[in-house]
């Protein structure tokens, strides 16, 4: 019998190209691979409002601070630390008392940021927490130590030069602690119990002292006014008494007959008055007429 034909062979040098061209594909993607990897571990992006402090693992943390944008490190020795620089507020409670031993609540609202010519030693001295760490232990400090230098009253009465001290002092304060303040202002200000109670009695108080006032000016207007008014009747009668001396009776007569015109004329004017006549019984008269 015939033995089979031998299998045919694949041409070499083809299959040696076309191993040649996978290895190539397959290094150049491993080389793609590792330095996209390079170059995304190289680069790092700052946001909007925010500014980078840079820890170097061999000489600590940089001097120089990045803006906002892109910028490149070297790859685990450099490691950025990102600072939002934007204004903050913050509220800062307090319960002190004032020189006269009363106890009083004060709020104050902080509008803060950090200086960014020094984040770098805000970084080393305090961290990215900063704000946490400084504004509520100094707001409390400068709060206790203005609020003693006044009376109850006289934080009512010299609310903003109390304002202003407060926020003068808390700015210089934190500027100590690279912390910039833009605004300081007292929101709330009460005071205990006790104070309020006593507040309201000094102003019963002071409304019946001004009512009292009141009555004894109306009452020393009245006696003025008697005192006037006696005063002409006194001058009046010392006219008529001339009068009289100069001229005798006839100015009383004349009086007289006045209010004798006076009254006739009133009762004319009335249809329930009777003209009797004088002297006489008006029913004797009638019989004796019959």
């Amino acid at each position: 019998d015939p033995s089979p034909p031998p299998p045919a062979a694949a041409p070499a040098p083809a299959m040696q190209r076309l191993s040649s061209t996978l290895n190539r594909i397959a290094q150049a993607a491993v080389v793609f691979g590792v330095g996209a990897s390079a170059l995304q571990s190289s680069l790092f992006v700052v946001p909007g409002g925010n500014r980078a402090v840079v820890f170097n693992r061999f000489s600590g943390v940089e001097e120089s601070i990045r803006g906002e944008g892109m910028h490149f490190r070297i790859p685990w020795v450099q490691r950025p630390v990102l600072f939002d620089i934007r204004t903050r507020p913050r509220a800062i409670n307090s319960v002190t008392g004032t020189r006269d031993l009363q106890m009083v609540n004060l709020t104050l609202r902080v509008l803060s940021r950090p200086d960014v010519e020094n984040l770098s030693k805000i970084y080393q001295n305090l961290g990215q927490d900063f704000d946490e760490r400084v504004l509520p232990s100094i707001g409390n400090e400068v709060l206790k130590a203005i609020v003693a230098q006044y009376n109850a009253e006289q934080l009512l009465t010299q609310r903003e030069l109390v304002s202003r001290q407060i926020r003068e002092t808390l700015m210089e304060r934190a500027r100590t602690f690279n912390i910039i303040l833009e605004d300081v202002s007292m929101t709330h200000l009460t005071f205990g119990r006790e104070f309020a109670s006593a507040i309201e009695s000094k102003q019963v108080a002071q409304q019946d002292a001004e009512r009292s006032k009141y009555i004894v000016m109306v009452a020393e207007q009245e006696k003025n006014a008697a005192v006037i008014r006696a005063e002409g009747e006194s001058e009046a009668a010392g006219l008529i008494s001339n009068a009289l001396a100069e001229s005798g009776d006839g100015l009383i007569r004349l009086r007289k007959i006045e209010a004798a015109k006076d009254i006739a004329a009133t009762l004319a004017a009335s249809k329930n008055v009777t003209y009797l006549p004088k002297g006489g019984n008006v029913l004797l008269n009638a019989g004796t007429a019959m």
